[in-house]
């Protein structure tokens, strides 16, 4: 994944954010950090980085002016439109499992990461 996105001077979660924004459209910066499961201080940067490309745009929101939405600017659906597709990476990683073991692997991982988190915090 990196390799494939070193050309267009992007990281994998740059990457991700970039995902977001062009498939699901515009989405709170805070939903950002729930769904790619990154510190909000990490996600403040990847978030700068991006601003300072003008790949994408901060938005106050309209209730509470200190919450960001993020958009795609006109830029940084250029450069999505020629990104590489990165489907071949699922393909090679879980190519011949079955959704069902991929499932149990998901779920496992995701309990060890949140139990490691807990003892890390308390």
């Amino acid at each position: 994944m990196e390799e494939a996105l070193r050309p267009h001077g992007l990281g994998a979660t740059q990457y991700y954010v970039l995902h977001q924004l062009a498939i699901a459209g515009p989405t709170m910066q805070r939903e950002l950090v729930r769904l790619l499961q990154v510190e909000r201080a990490t996600m403040s940067v990847v978030i700068a980085a991006l601003v300072r490309k003008r790949l994408v745009e901060q938005i106050p929101d309209a209730v509470d002016q200190r919450q960001k939405r993020l958009r795609l600017t006109r830029a940084g659906t250029a450069l999505w439109r020629e990104l590489p597709d990165l489907g071949f990476i699922r393909e090679v990683a879980f190519g011949g499992l079955s959704q069902s073991d991929i499932e149990t692997t998901a779920r496992v991982l995701k309990t060890a990461t949140e139990r490691l988190q807990r003892k890390l915090k308390g």
